[in-house]
């Protein structure tokens, strides 16, 4: 192909240019969560050499569907791309690792080559965006990027183009942590999903694009203990399930040769079905903590200052034992129990990445209190995943530089975004799930958003 661009796998887009030359999101080889996530596709011969042969990688963000450990051992010696994250987490380990890394100005043009160009932003929640100007024509890759008030200037940039193509996340919700339990010990149902074709079908309305491309999406479960959340994933025929018309919808696995305008479906066989037991991954559910341990977990949890305003306690139920943190006085009478196997909880602890343990649905977690229908958002999941994991700001004044150090970057679009979601929370948290009027406020918050 002389110019144009490929997706295959989870989240990787291939571009091309007299040759590959950028791979973004490389997870060729490997597990995700704790061994809770395979690939949903095998990566054919042509692409997986592809991916190999370009010079340039890019990666969103620290998942592991993402930024890929074992893929990553593939693909040593290339130009490492990043986004500017707020402290810098991945481009560290990254260059402690022996990569050559490049951290990308962020929302400026930066020449890969004489017909690509590529621009790269960051934001608040540690998730990128990248959009690709191939010859004039713009691809804006999403990965699973929620829109943190940005979505207005990436609509501007698509303006300016003839033609686009979106690659968006449109799964069915389990690419986040919903293994939720009420205090009286049944699950939380979660609200319905929209279809997944209606979610494509709302972001090329929201950000002006002539064609979309379902990314981000493409995995299965395979430990034992997660199994249960496969009835929640979506398949490559569920994508055109509600979508409207409201732009050109092609396959998830495509070749694009923008040079001809031609798409050419990719059909990659589906990854043999495998099941690994807890033990296979390192974790016994039986295992208690040590008593040092039990410090470590202490320590962590009591360094987020910002937590403690809106959670109570947290408990660990490791092998049988339950370990209580309190939090404070400041925060409303609510906690949460997280019941999770000691390996894979210390290992998350000690490596700053408790966000892949909630995604991999294996760990029980039990709300205690009232908590809005959106779970751990936005009072726990962000302010340890994002903030202090990945952002590396635990305490106040460091939480308040983490989020000024975004402010600057644009001021205006921040400030709207974080208005709406104070409104949202406190509008949501006001009526019952599931009512007309629930569903009234979530449809006004959509419309004032801007999709």
């Amino acid at each position: 192909m002389d110019l144009g661009f490929e997706t295959i796998g989870n989240a990787t887009l291939v571009v091309h240019d007299h040759g590959p030359l950028l791979a973004t999101d490389p997870w060729i080889e490997g597990s995700a969560y704790f061994g809770s996530w395979g690939l949903s596709h095998e990566i054919p011969a042509e692409q997986r050499e592809a991916i190999l042969a370009s010079p340039h990688l890019w990666f969103s963000h620290g998942h592991p569907d993402h930024l890929s450990a074992d893929s990553l051992e593939r693909l040593r010696g290339k130009t490492v791309l990043l986004p500017d994250h707020v402290g810098g987490r991945i481009r560290h380990d990254l260059e402690a690792m022996g990569e050559k890394v490049r951290v990308l100005p962020d929302r400026r043009w930066v020449s890969l080559s004489d017909r690509v160009r590529v621009l790269s932003f960051s934001d608040d929640y540690q998730d990128g965006v990248l959009l690709v100007d191939l010859g004039g024509t713009l691809v804006v890759d999403l990965n699973d990027a929620s829109d943190r008030g940005w979505h207005g200037f990436v609509r501007a940039q698509v303006r300016r183009f003839e033609r686009s193509y979106l690659l968006a996340l449109a799964g069915g919700g389990d690419t986040d942590m919903f293994h939720f339990f009420g205090e009286d010990g049944r699950p939380i149902v979660p609200e319905p999903q929209d279809l997944p074709g209606k979610k494509l079908a709302a972001l090329a309305r929201r950000f002006g694009v002539r064609s979309v491309v379902p990314f981000s999406s493409m995995h299965r479960y395979q430990r034992r203990d997660s199994l249960w959340a496969a009835d929640h994933t979506v398949g490559v025929a569920d994508f055109a399930r509600g979508f409207d018309g409201a732009a050109e919808l092609l396959p998830a696995f495509v070749r694009m040769d923008v040079a001809r305008n031609l798409a050419i479906p990719i059909d990659p066989p589906r990854a043999a079905a495998r099941i690994l037991e807890p033990e296979e991954c390192g974790d016994r559910w039986s295992d208690p903590l040590e008593a040092e341990e039990v410090a470590r977990l202490e320590r962590a949890f009591r360094s987020l200052e910002r937590l403690a305003d809106g959670v109570r306690y947290v408990r660990f139920r490791v092998g049988g034992r339950e370990h209580t943190i309190d939090l404070g006085r400041r925060a409303p009478d609510r906690g949460v129990t997280f019941e999770a196997p000691r390996a894979s909880l210390m290992k998350a602890i000690d490596g700053r990445f408790f966000d892949d343990l909630l995604i991999g649905n294996f760990m029980k977690t039990t709300l205690h209190g009232k908590w809005p229908a959106t779970g751990l958002y936005p009072d726990f999941s962000p302010w340890i995943a994002k903030v202090a994991d990945q952002g590396g700001a635990r305490s106040r004044a460091e939480v308040a530089r983490y989020l000024d150090a975004y402010r600057r970057r644009a001021p205006l679009e921040f400030l709207k975004h974080r208005f709406l979601e104070r409104t949202r929370a406190v509008v949501t948290s006001r009526l019952r799930p599931g009512s007309a009027p629930h569903a009234a406020a979530r449809r006004a918050y959509r419309l004032i958003k801007g999709g």
